[in-house]
């Protein structure tokens, strides 16, 4: 997989106001801790997540990703006139019909001349979007377009809380339920353009290379679906862990060779945001350099396919990734799939 003229034109992320704690999730569920005997501080101690942040209450996902693309226009260089492609990329939708992209394009007062759909991949979602406009603009179809993201965990944390305190479930039934515990909310945007769209002068943040791989026999690990007025989800998180680094170690093989980079070329590194035994375990098993990863899961949680752009955007923001870096992105969503991308900054 590679790329001849896409570049990443900008990128911004914007975080809900609500901040849930796992002290307060616990104290939520202290009926349970309580009859199953369960230690206070299991949840952060397991998952390395101290908060995760929550949109307010009747919040839809296109409310999120509009968010997230008007502050984009705010910033970015490329005219809203040019942009030929809006795509949704998000787990959670509005609804089955019409594509949430078109709420957002409503509701960021987009002209009609342009394509608006759904990209929908777990969390893999926006880094597909991204190597689809990629491909669109070096097949000459498009100049330039925008992604976006909004994720809303409210719902699945909320109705997860509530099953958890009603049913009888023992100590091996809650299992499947606790990756629910660490998922948080956010929205991301990006513009993706030609490089000649640029304004003279302007750094080339280029879409280099990238790599994917699907291994499909385990996509019973992470289920999730629409359950009554809410959602439900369900994870086998230590075989999910296992199988995906799995996935990801022949996937980082396959990027390597695409890219012709080996494990000392990124300056920055930047995987899906799950937790902390995801992030130590990946890195020990490829070999990278811990202290070249930016992380956002403590204060984050995992905000499904916005947690990677979104974790990208805020390491441009204080700084930690400078003009002419090299970056690798490392992503991996149930499925499981696996899709890396090589980045110019």
């Amino acid at each position: 997989m590679q790329f001849r003229h896409a570049c990443i034109e900008s990128i911004t992320a914007v975080l809900p106001e609500e901040v849930w704690s796992s002290v307060e999730i616990e104290r939520r569920l202290a009926p349970l801790y309580a009859r199953l005997k369960l230690p206070e501080g299991r949840l952060e101690l397991m998952s390395g997540i101290r908060e995760r942040r929550m949109w307010a209450a009747g919040t839809r996902p296109s409310d999120a990703s509009a968010r997230a693309g008007q502050k984009l226009l705010g910033v970015s260089r490329i005219p809203a006139e040019k942009l030929q492609v809006l795509m949704h990329s998000a787990v959670c939708r509005d609804m089955l019909e019409p594509a949430t992209a078109a709420f957002v394009h409503h509701r960021m007062g987009l002209h009609g001349h342009m394509q608006v759909f759904d990209v929908s991949n777990a969390c893999l979602g926006f880094l597909n979007g991204l190597v689809m406009l990629g491909a669109m603009i070096d097949a000459g179809q498009v100049r330039a377009g925008i992604v976006v993201s909004g994720e809303n965990g409210r719902p699945l944390v909320e109705r997860t809380i509530q099953h958890l305190l009603s049913a009888p479930l023992d100590r091996h039934a809650i299992k499947p339920y606790f990756a629910n515990l660490t998922i948080g909310s956010g929205a991301v945007a990006a513009v993706v353009c030609h490089e000649d769209e640029l304004p003279a002068g302007a750094r080339r943040h280029r879409l280099l290379a990238g790599a994917a791989i699907a291994e499909t026999r385990h996509s019973e690990l992470c289920q999730g679906d629409s359950s009554g007025d809410g959602l439900d989800m369900q994870t086998d998180s230590e075989q999910l862990l296992v199988a995906g680094v799995e996935v990801a170690t022949r996937t980082w093989s396959q990027f390597k060779f695409e890219t012709g980079w080996n494990e000392a070329t990124p300056d920055r590194i930047i995987c899906h945001q799950v937790g902390s035994a995801h992030r130590r375990k990946l890195y020990e098993t490829l070999a990278l350099d811990l202290g070249k990863d930016f992380s956002t899961f403590e204060t984050l949680g995992n905000t499904g396919s916005a947690a990677l752009p979104t974790a990208l955007a805020l390491a441009l923001e204080q700084g930690a990734v400078t003009e002419g870096q090299k970056m690798a992105l490392l992503g991996i969503g149930s499925g499981i799939n696996s899709l890396m991308l090589a980045v110019e900054w």
